[in-house]
């Protein structure tokens, strides 16, 4: 029996899913929630999921893409409209903390990204931008902006 395309589409997200997980690494193999899992990623200076997306080694849906940002639907969407904006160059900048004078024109970019990527997404009600920085802030990805309604 031919599956519905819904429970087509549940698959192809585990499948994306257990891809992202194998390059994280996790001291269990299940992890009771998103700051544990935080708590337990090691950043390193070893290719990161969000290096391999630029490079297109991973698979993702990417709604928007210039010389500088890269923004793509989130696997595990927390909302409606879940898009992750991340810099292609990192540049020492692995978080917000981590920022210096040296990367104030690629946060104004990728906050301006931001907008253009809300607009485009039709979110003309409004949106939020959130940044998560650190493990107690939940950002076990190393992404710098979200955005989503």
């Amino acid at each position: 029996m031919k599956p519905s395309s819904k429970s087509g589409r549940v698959g192809d997200i585990n499948s994306r899913l257990e891809i992202i997980a194998s390059h994280f690494s996790f001291s269990s193999p299940r992890m009771a929630s998103e700051k544990e899992a935080a708590l337990a990623a090691t950043p390193s200076d070893s290719p990161t999921i969000f290096d391999k997306i630029i490079n297109k080694e991973i698979p993702a849906t990417i709604v928007y893409e210039d010389d500088k940002v890269l923004a793509f639907r989130d696997i595990a969407p927390q909302a409606p409209t879940h898009i992750l904006l991340i810099p292609k160059v990192k540049d020492g900048l692995t978080g917000l903390s981590k920022a210096e004078e040296r990367h104030t024109e690629i946060l104004g970019h990728l906050l301006y990204a931001a907008k253009l990527v809300a607009k485009q997404e039709g979110l003309d009600d409004g949106f939020r931008v959130v940044i998560n920085d650190g493990p107690n802030a939940c950002m076990y990805s190393f992404s710098i902006i979200r955005t989503g309604n």
